[in-house]
């Protein structure tokens, strides 16, 4: 019996996505990847598959989530940034 092809185990990008991105969902995609190869190896090869795709999903909801909400916080800070700025030019303006 041939066995299919040992699914993408996704473990080197939910590490990555743990520490840059989202923890938990990090964490949700380092516990499905770690199950493709022990599954695979053991001859459960719909269950690889299917932590592979669990691992997958995880891992890529945790980096559009972590993105996004880095770029949120770069916009705050650039509108605080400009709000004081603003602040700061209308004081001096009306103090002379």
């Amino acid at each position: 019996m041939n066995a299919p092809v040992r699914p993408k185990n996704w473990l080197v990008e939910s590490i990555l996505v743990t520490i840059f991105c989202c923890l938990p969902f990090g964490i949700a995609g380092i516990v499905n990847a770690a199950n493709v190869n022990s599954r695979y190896d053991s001859g459960d090869f719909e269950g690889a598959d299917k932590a592979s795709k669990e691992a997958g999903k995880w891992t890529k909801i945790g980096f559009w989530i972590g993105l996004s909400l880095n770029l949120i916080g770069i916009i705050a800070y650039l509108l605080m940034i400009f709000v004081f700025v603003s602040a700061a030019a209308a004081g001096a303006a009306s103090s002379y």
